[in-house]
């Protein structure tokens, strides 16, 4: 992971580079409440190429899967919306370490999953980050013919 936050150029300026994405920290925040950042991230995550829901838990969580793998759910906790992204450790590490409204995955692999409170802390462009960077981490996974069946 590099911070290139002190570089003059406007492309790397306030953005953390990992392993598998470039995530812009600063920004507008975008929506008026938390209800509408949880449907803005459900649409975001359903875009994905052949992103489908389901619900193996009962009502809650709702899980999105491609290819019948998870790759992020969003349920409440604490009466806080979460979304619930794979990421790669070194990553996991970085972040949760640097923003507090992530930690280690709830109910999950912690060294492969972070929990994110969607409580206003984080912009919609990073949440959407994580949430596309965990799909490409679960397709990558893929075999070559469930991925060209994605495209």
């Amino acid at each position: 992971m590099w911070n290139f936050s002190g570089i003059a150029s406007p492309f790397y300026a306030n953005c953390l580079i990992f392993d598998t994405v470039v995530i812009f920290v600063y920004g507008g925040y975008g929506v008026k409440s938390t209800s509408d950042l949880v449907a803005l991230i459900d649409q975001h995550l359903l875009s994905q190429s052949g992103a489908v829901i389901d619900y193996p838990f009962g009502p809650e969580p709702t899980v999105y899967k491609v290819a019948g793998k998870m790759f992020a759910w969003i349920a409440v906790r604490e009466d806080t919306p979460v979304l619930t992204v794979k990421a790669a450790p070194a990553d996991v590490e970085f972040l949760v370490g640097e923003f507090p409204s992530i930690t280690p995955g709830y109910h999950m692999n912690k060294r492969h999953w972070i929990t994110i409170r969607m409580d206003g802390q984080l912009q919609r462009g990073m949440l959407e980050q994580l949430a596309s960077a965990s799909y490409h981490l679960v397709v990558s996974g893929l075999s070559k013919a469930q991925q060209s069946a994605l495209k």
